[in-house]
């Protein structure tokens, strides 16, 4: 039986968001698997990952997703020929923990003002630093949370990773920026040359307020003409600033190419803002948005929506091949998503302290579950948006 794939659709932002109401913002194919409902009554209960069993079917954690919804991962990887092993190691993805100024709904990692314990010390910051300076195939190292500029090692970290030439990409929330006691973070970000990725799920205040909170909008853009007043994603300048979206409902993003053209003509005539690129990247169906979904639910649909549109090409170029990525407590994943529902790396715990170098990850397996689905679909995604040409 051949995988259906729905058919994607180059759309405005504004035929978007009125064709799929925030409500109900999901497209299945006629004929694609529905869930059975009564599956509901008694879900598959979640439980960590079994190192034993790395590619049996794996619930979305704390979502309550029943077995036998979509096909596992593993098995479609299997039957499609493709298979999943890290033979480079070029970025390292650091997430310096859970704090975060503001709370979304689509958030993975479940970040928030409250999580203050989860931030990462001086001591794995300085071991992450010596490992990095022993894996010379590293080029560029990936700044996460929560927000990664409310832990107190986000600037020597950058300084450190700097200074030795590396590319340095901090995931910018924006609102940070203005944030009382982190107005230096813009001038730091730019007098270090580093990269902001900054999320702005739509060009329309509604829209963003109603994924990131009353407010976050308004204070989204100040923050962007902040850093085009720096230089960041003008023409001529060596500032990189590039946005990501987000659907603010359960459906695949729209063509990415179209999508940049649209924000970068509204940014630029509803308030002066310019930017470099815009990525697209899926919601995974994890931790809060899982929860999200479940509530109301779509969480099943949402699973077949990302199987039944399953990309073999967009397999090949997942992010997690050349990529490792370090949670603030110092362990050790393939992918921060993966971090979030606790697999490790390999199936088996590792952690910065147990390790001599960061080369032992390479030539090895990924873990692997059925939200990686979400990276699978369409066009593919990753923290660099899309992998795939549309």
């Amino acid at each position: 039986m051949g995988v259906l794939l729905v058919q994607e659709v180059a759309v405005s932002m504004a035929d978007y968001h009125a064709k799929w109401p925030s409500t109900d913002r999901i497209r299945i194919a006629d004929n694609s698997v529905r869930c059975n409902r009564a599956l509901f009554a008694n879900p598959w209960k979640p439980r960590r990952f079994m190192p034993s069993n790395p590619s049996s079917l794996l619930p979305v954690i704390d979502a309550g997703l029943p077995t036998g919804v979509v096909e596992p991962f593993g098995q479609r990887l299997s039957r499609t020929g493709t298979s999943l092993v890290r033979h480079t190691l070029t970025e390292l993805q650091i997430n310096l923990g859970k704090l975060c100024n503001q709370t979304c709904t689509h958030c993975h990692v479940d970040a928030g003002p409250t999580k203050k314990r989860e931030n990462m010390d001086a001591k794995t910051a300085d071991r992450i630093i010596e490992l990095s300076q022993t894996c010379e195939s590293i080029t560029t190292v990936d700044l996460t949370g929560g927000a990664p500029e409310m832990n107190a090692n986000f600037r020597r970290m950058v300084e450190s990773f700097r200074s030795r030439g590396l590319r340095v990409i901090d995931r910018c929330n924006l609102t940070i920026l203005s944030e009382t006691g982190f107005e230096w973070v813009a001038d730091f970000l730019a007098n270090q040359q580093v990269e902001v990725v900054a999320s702005l799920p739509c060009y329309l205040e509604d829209n963003v307020d109603g994924q990131r909170g009353r407010g976050v909008f308004g204070r989204s853009i100040d923050g962007l003409l902040k850093l085009n007043s720096l230089g960041f994603g003008q023409q001529g300048s060596s500032l990189q600033l590039d946005l990501v979206f987000n659907p603010t409902g359960p459906s695949l993003p729209p063509n990415q190419t179209t999508l940049e053209a649209d924000y970068k003509r509204e940014l630029k005539s509803r308030y002066g803002i310019e930017f470099n690129r815009l990525l697209a990247i899926t919601n995974i169906p994890i931790r809060r948005y899982a929860t999200f979904l479940h509530k109301r639910g779509k969480l099943a649909s949402y699973m077949t929506l990302l199987a039944d549109n399953y990309n073999s090409a967009a397999a090949e170029q997942v992010m997690c091949k050349s990529l490792v990525s370090i949670g603030w407590d110092g362990e050790i994943y393939d992918c921060d998503f993966n971090q979030m529902i606790d697999m490790p790396i390999g199936g088996e715990t590792q952690t910065v302290w147990s390790i001599d170098s960061l080369q032992e990850f390479v030539d090895r397996p990924i873990s692997i579950a059925d939200h990686c689905y979400g990276c699978t679909a369409g066009a593919g995604s990753s923290c660099s948006g899309a992998v795939v040409a549309e």
